[in-house]
């Protein structure tokens, strides 16, 4: 393996364990509905980052790069649509205990990538950086979503089970309403820098 395949794989553990939407949302179904319950979620995320990921590198941007307006525009919404998840987080009660946001599932976990700041950045950095336009890109599309797909779930799942090991030790409705908030404030956190780049 070229050092070039182990930077990208490197790359992709770094930005799928790292804090962001995708994990803060995981985290925060695990600790309110179970590990198993979120499991559907973990897996749409690496389907839907993989997909989203081989139709950037296929041509979605050199798209959005011709109409930086359109891409200014679905950023500004994707980034609406995050805090308003982010307050439906913080809101969350305790389970029982008046209406709790359901987990997202497999599709709308795979269909989150799309609003998602963080996700297209690292499928832009990774078309961008990984691609060489002097060789075949059918192979090397299939690389990069397979690998990042590949590594998406096991992160995804390893944030599951940290939110399911908080929840644990939430067991006071006090406690876990300060889980949620926090978690809430996490995705706050992860998304506001999408502002300024």
């Amino acid at each position: 393996m070229d050092t070039s395949a182990l930077s990208y794989i490197g790359f992709a553990i770094a930005a799928s364990i790292t804090p962001g939407p995708n994990n803060a949302l995981i985290a925060a179904s695990a600790a309110n509905h179970g590990v198993r319950r979120a499991l559907p979620h973990v897996l749409g995320i690496g389907l839907g980052f993989a997909a989203m990921l081989g139709l950037v590198a296929i041509g979605l941007t050199g798209s959005l790069a011709a109409h930086p307006r359109i891409y200014t525009a679905l950023r500004l919404v994707a980034v609406a649509w995050l805090l308003v998840l982010a307050w439906q987080i913080a809101r969350t009660g305790a389970p029982g205990r008046g209406p709790a946001r359901p987990p997202l599932g497999f599709f709308g976990a795979a269909l989150f990538q799309w609003v998602n700041p963080k996700a297209w950045l690292l499928a832009f950095a990774a078309a961008t950086t990984w691609t060489d336009p002097t060789q075949p890109l059918a192979p090397q599309v299939v690389w990069l979503a397979g690998v990042f797909g590949l590594v998406c779930v096991p992160c995804a799942l390893f944030w599951a089970l940290l939110g399911s090991g908080a929840s644990r030790l939430l067991v006071s409705t006090a406690r876990l309403r300060a889980f949620n908030i926090g978690m809430g404030v996490l995705l706050v956190a992860s998304v506001l820098p999408a502002l300024w780049e």
